[in-house]
């Protein structure tokens, strides 16, 4: 395999006008894989004195392009543009701003196609891909020793086949686009329900209000109707073990003190990996970001009706605030108590129109930390812990707890 090249666009037909642009005599035969993938391959014979040479293009699209990966799309690349996603978004990096405008690419992504070598080595391919890229505005994942390859390990390229990043954060680039073709947007527009648009209408009003920057063309998040809500013994469940994981953070407790209580208290199955390897070696690195998660116990235990508001996310939260008996863990508590008395949660409605919300704060805190600005206001890391556990609480993407992406 030279490379998989991933589009916004849809474009086979077009593949086929560009390889043609560069051999006019081609011949291509065509088939289905049995994933549904069309298949195009191009062969050229081979004469007395040179050998025959092959090329196989492997294609597929998603089953309703759009501007954005959806929630519920059952189709393969979806899901394969899904672990895309979460791949880049684990890898360091180098250069932030193009970090996250690749992760802002990869949602936009509509067709797929891979490209093999199978025979001979055809002169011209490298002309083609760079042709193919630049032309659908695309990006590479590529393998090291590739004819097109800018380094020795898995990486990406942009549409000029430069280096984006790889697996061990390295960039070439300072900047990279993001387009959208409005045709996608204007057709999912005309889709929305009612509680979408004016649940989108009251987020922007509120960032209207404290100055903070809108972005007219960020989209609707998923419907009530789209949406289902983890349970509330799910919520209990995981505010309960992060709960006692935090106590680690702040130095309250011990990693023995806490594996024992987890483990005593039938909490240690609903402990994610993460968490049980936090608890195996928590450096001071790792209790400073673990931290962090008290941001989202605040979001689960405001979702479970124990406290009024979450407030503004201005200010840290204060989990002394919450009265004792409305929270999960203690000296001498048995956390069980609390995750039995649990039977109902915050609607639908709330959680979805808070969601709303903290996406478009947090759009508006990329969109200042990729322009190399400080956002004023509000802080961008309760913004962002507070979405990651708002986007658990609505199933985003389906995703478990570690790995919950906060797209904007």
């Amino acid at each position: 395999m030279i490379c998989t090249i991933y589009s916004h666009q849809l474009g086979l037909e077009r593949i086929k006008e560009i390889i043609q642009s560069n051999i006019p005599n081609v011949k291509f035969s065509g088939s289905k894989d049995d994933d549904g993938s069309d298949i195009l391959e191009l062969e050229i014979k081979g004469g007395i004195l040179s050998s025959s040479q092959k090329l196989v293009i492997s294609y597929r699209e998603r089953a309703v392009p759009s501007y954005q990966i959806p929630e519920i799309d059952d189709s393969d690349l979806t899901a394969n543009l899904k672990g895309l996603y979460g791949f880049v978004d684990s890898l360091p990096t180098v250069n932030e701003k193009v970090k996250d405008l690749f992760l802002h690419k990869i949602l936009t992504l509509n067709s797929e196609f891979t490209i093999i070598q199978e025979k001979g080595e055809l002169k011209e391919v490298q002309t083609i891909i760079k042709n193919i890229a630049k032309e659908l505005d695309a990006v590479l994942f590529v393998q090291p020793d590739s004819v097109i390859s800018k380094s020795d390990r898995q990486h990406f390229l942009d549409k000029n086949l430069d280096l984006i990043i790889d697996t061990e954060g390295n960039c070439e680039i300072d900047t990279l686009d993001v387009k959208i073709d409005s045709v996608y947007y204007d057709a999912d527009q005309n889709e929305l329900t009612e509680d979408q648009e004016l649940r989108k209408e009251k987020s922007e009003r509120i960032l209207e209000e404290n100055n903070i920057k809108i972005n007219r063309n960020l989209p609707c998040i998923e419907s009530e109707e789209e949406t289902t809500l983890r349970t509330p013994k799910e919520i209990a469940q995981r505010v309960s073990a992060l709960a006692v994981v935090n106590l680690v953070a702040f130095n309250s407790i011990s990693p023995e003190e806490a594996t024992e209580y987890l483990q005593n208290y039938k909490l240690w199955d609903f402990t994610t990996e993460k968490e049980k390897e936090f608890l195996a070696n928590p450096t001071d690195d790792k209790k400073a970001n673990e931290s962090w998660k008290c941001e989202g116990i605040w979001v689960l235990i405001w979702a479970l009706k124990k406290i009024e508001t979450l407030g503004f996310p201005d200010e840290f939260c204060d989990l002394e605030n919450i009265d004792p008996d409305d929270y999960p863990v203690g000296q001498d508590k048995d956390p069980n108590v609390f995750i039995d008395s649990i039977v109902s949660i915050r609607s639908k409605s709330e959680i979805l129109d808070v969601n709303d919300l903290y996406y478009r704060f947090n759009w508006a805190c990329v969109d200042e930390r990729i322009n190399g600005r400080e956002i004023e206001g509000i802080n961008p890391g309760i913004v962002y812990e507070r979405q990651y556990a708002l986007n658990w609480l609505i199933n985003y993407m389906e995703q478990d707890w570690d790995y919950i992406t906060c797209d904007t």
